[in-house]
């Protein structure tokens, strides 16, 4: 069965035409059951804080729920910032932020092997 990214709490449809399923089943597959949140500032720190020991907002979180689940929650505001840090427009680094949270889902963690996985789905991609 195929599932399409679901995307709860974009209000002003800011992620709209953003490549995320195709994304989803380049790195996850078809199969794989996704969605996206958008949290505020309040919320990404909360969560951060909760499930990784940091007390600060962040641009993106994923959380596996099973074998072939997830979810992953924006922070746009804190994206924003971050954007600039890295001197890319924002859709871009939004879908940059994205592939980093499907690799974290397919279970990679940070390192080589995980920067590989990225930069050919960025390629694919054209990220």
């Amino acid at each position: 069965m195929s599932h399409s990214v679901v995307i709860s709490g974009d209000s002003k449809g800011m992620l709209r035409g953003m490549p995320f399923n195709a994304m989803k089943n380049a790195v996850l597959g078809e199969s794989y059951l996704l969605s996206v949140a958008i949290v505020n500032e309040e919320a990404s720190q909360k969560l951060n804080r909760i499930y990784r020991g940091i007390n600060t907002p962040t641009d993106i979180l994923s959380f596996p729920l099973s074998e072939d689940e997830g979810e992953i929650v924006f922070n746009l505001k804190e994206a924003r910032k971050e954007a600039k840090k890295f001197g890319r427009k924002f859709d871009n680094f939004l879908a940059f932020l994205f592939i980093h949270g499907l690799v974290h889902l397919k279970g990679l963690d940070h390192g080589k092997k995980m920067e590989q996985e990225e930069e050919r789905i960025r390629k694919q991609f054209d990220i």
